[in-house]
């Protein structure tokens, strides 16, 4: 069967994601090296999934900041072991000044900066300074930051949405007096995290708390969501921490206690980055391109005339929509009819309308859900089309869940040691493994780990005494 997107996803899945970006019109490699142009498309998804989830943030008593891009270096060297989880991806600002020189503009050689500033990587340092000046008493706490901005990490293996040496995220930071305290706000915004994958990107995670060996640097408890793509393959995509004392004592983040004593607060970090646009083309995508969740689709609807005819009931149509609250795109554009509607297909539009001849001399319209195409096509009275439409965008958001879970549940493969393990791996089986975790804490599973690529994701939520195994991207 000819499909809009070559190759499948069966024939070469990489290539398949790249050819679905490109198909979509969603970002592109840049002319800067590592780096992606977002395009409006694929920006428009990021703002609504930017905008959910910063309703979300705020509904738990958040606020929002903004912090410089610039750290001086010096504060990274006042945590080692966290800056060492991120040294070899820094990116370093040693001059301040380009000159002339030899016909090409080059930095200025007097221009080297005594202390040199770090492109931000991640915001520990910078804001735990602030928080230090910030925060003197035990009524200034609890303090609840967030930040929405760009991060720097020079990746070796670009990859549009999945690895850019910039990409976008949110990170949260906040302080609090206990411990207890802490280690229930870090788990709070992973339940925020888990809930917003499910609800919102129509995602089933796989959750738990990363092993020791896989704990944020600097962090005392990581907790995380794995998603799995339809190549079995993982992505971590949001991570909340536990840092204890940690940052509180190499930024002096003291504050005066109830009880008039001195003492060291206790911080939690937490973010999530636009690498989930690549888990929902991944989870979600089909051979015919981009299948987009109703909650994050730019357009829930798009309306296609066939004939330039049609185009001022299409108006009518239209206006219906938006008025129910419906994000709506009319296609009244010159191409084929035939042409628009393989854009949209290729878009992932949840819900298109064609509206022909018929169509407007009976008043009715004809509809089509994307997840299901051609299985879903109806033709009803326009009156009744809004509330039809609103039933179908949710019965499309929990369908597309349920096929997340179901899919979880299918490529998950227990295996009870890791001569097991290592047996379905040679045979090429994809998916995650949970085994023993006491198996993976052994020089074998090293020697696996290397061979086959693979890696600890997290434990079991519901038994740590096992954890998850699996490649990922």
């Amino acid at each position: 069967m000819k499909t809009a997107i070559t190759p499948t996803r069966a024939e070469n899945f990489s290539e398949w994601y790249q050819n679905v970006i490109a198909a979509a019109d969603l970002a592109e490699n840049s002319a800067s090296a590592g780096n992606m142009n977002v395009k409006p498309y694929g920006w428009a998804i990021w703002e609504l999934m930017r905008d959910e989830l910063d309703r979300r943030i705020k509904a738990e008593g958040v606020q929002n900041v903004q912090f410089p891009t610039l750290i001086p270096l010096e504060y990274f060297n006042k945590e080692a072991q966290h800056v060492d989880g991120f040294a070899k991806e820094s990116m370093i600002v040693t001059h301040h000044r380009l000159k002339m020189i030899d016909g090409k503009l080059q930095p200025d050689p007097e221009s080297k900066l005594t202390d040199p500033y770090v492109m931000r990587p991640t915001s520990e340092t910078i804001i735990g300074e602030a928080m230090s000046r910030w925060i003197q008493s035990y009524r200034d706490l609890p303090m609840l930051l967030n930040q929405w901005t760009s991060v720097f990490r020079w990746e070796m293996r670009p990859r549009i949405f999945l690895r850019s040496r910039e990409f976008f995220w949110q990170e949260g930071h906040n302080v609090f007096a206990t411990a207890e305290e802490a280690k229930a706000d870090a788990l709070k915004m992973h339940g925020v995290y888990n809930d917003y994958s499910r609800e919102v990107l129509a995602i089933d995670p796989i959750v738990g708390e990363k092993t020791p060996e896989e704990t944020f640097a600097g962090a005392d408890h990581t907790y995380t969501r794995e998603m799995m793509m339809q190549d079995g393959k993982a992505v971590q995509t949001g991570t909340s921490h536990d840092l204890g004392q940690h940052f509180s004592k190499s930024f002096d983040i003291k504050f005066l206690g109830a009880d008039g004593k001195l003492q060291y607060a206790y911080t939690t970090s937490w973010g999530i980055t636009s690498r989930m646009i690549g888990c929902v083309i991944m989870v979600h995508g089909d051979d015919d391109g981009l299948v987009l969740p109703p909650a994050i689709a730019p357009y829930q609807v798009v309306i296609i005339p066939i004939l330039p005819e049609q185009n001022e009931y299409a108006r009518k149509v239209e206006k219906q929509l938006k008025d129910a609250g419906i994000r709506v795109w009319l296609d009244d554009s010159d191409m084929r009819s035939s042409d628009k509607m393989w854009k949209w297909i290729k878009r992932g539009a949840p819900i298109r309308i064609e509206l022909g001849e018929k169509e407007a001399a009976d008043k009715t319209i004809t509809m089509a859900r994307r997840d299901i195409g051609k299985a879903s096509k109806t033709t009803m009275p326009v009156k009744a089309a809004h509330s039809l439409i609103l039933e179908w965008l949710d019965k499309m958001q929990s369908d597309m869940l349920g096929a997340s879970a179901a899919r979880n549940k299918t490529m998950i493969t227990e295996v009870k040691d890791l001569a097991a393990l290592e047996k379905h791996l040679a045979a090429g089986k994809i998916g995650f493994f949970r085994l023993p975790y006491a198996a993976t804490l052994t020089p074998e599973f090293e020697g696996l780990m290397e061979k086959y690529k693979i890696s600890r994701r997290c434990l079991d939520d519901n038994d740590p005494s096992f954890v998850f195994v699996a490649k990922s991207y």
